[in-house]
């Protein structure tokens, strides 16, 4: 049986959003340089690859980063625009057309989260 290895890219996009019901700073409108792990796994093929790089990099320039950059998430993103829901977003997007295993997404130097798709 061929090994299954994990490959992925980072992507930096800017958005705005505000938590709406939140009691605190975040209620405001503010902005984030968010970044974005995206992680999929399979076997190496025969050219020696699990998929090319170039091609993750299209599908989520694509479906996701040409969404996002520059943006205000509240208008994207269903409930409220909080890391965990663009997270889900992200991965929706994404789910049909990569063999995703793993989301990491941040949205300051210290406030993360990593995101492995729904359990079944």
């Amino acid at each position: 049986m061929p090994a299954v290895m994990t490959v992925g890219k980072e992507f930096v996009f800017h958005a705005a959003h505000r938590l709406t019901g939140y009691k605190g700073k975040c209620e405001n409108l503010h902005g984030h340089s968010y970044r974005l792990k995206v992680a999929v796994a399979g076997p190496v093929g025969s050219d020696g690859l699990v998929m090319d790089f170039a091609e993750i990099d299209r599908v989520v320039r694509e479906r996701v980063i040409d969404v996002l950059d520059h943006s205000y998430v509240n208008d994207i993103v269903e409930g409220n625009a909080s890391l965990e829901n663009l997270a889900e977003w992200v991965w929706n997007a994404l789910k049909d057309v990569l063999p995703l295993t793993r989301l990491e997404m941040r949205e300051t130097d210290t406030n993360f989260l990593v995101y492995e798709g729904p359990r079944t």
